[in-house]
């Protein structure tokens, strides 16, 4: 069921969480789905654990996920750049994955 619902809402959203699209945020995929994260604990936090918040814990479960394979991605981008020599800023825009086993 969730293995479902991340790939679906990959297609649907084209990637945005773990490649964003960066127009108004130079974020990194891992902070824009720490900022989603808060976003879904602040509707549980505010309505309560009802029917109505119930697909709301879905999402965060999914997003915990997508968390980890985040900062995965990030992590394996640091060390290719120190490996090459270059610095160790990043960003996680040059990674793709597939939510079945890992990168394509």
């Amino acid at each position: 069921m969730l293995e479902e619902l991340l790939v679906r809402k990959n297609n649907a959203y084209g990637d945005s969480a773990l490649d964003p699209l960066g127009v108004f945020s130079s974020a990194s995929a891992s902070s824009g789905i720490k900022i989603r994260l808060d976003d879904k604990l602040k509707r549980i936090a505010n309505a309560g654990l009802v029917e109505d918040t119930e697909d709301t814990l879905i999402d965060i479960a999914g997003y915990i996920i997508l968390l980890m394979i985040a900062k995965d991605n990030e992590s394996n981008d640091i060390q290719k750049r120190i490996r090459e020599g270059g610095t160790s800023s990043h960003t996680a825009g040059d990674s793709s994955i597939s939510y079945s086993g890992g990168k394509e």
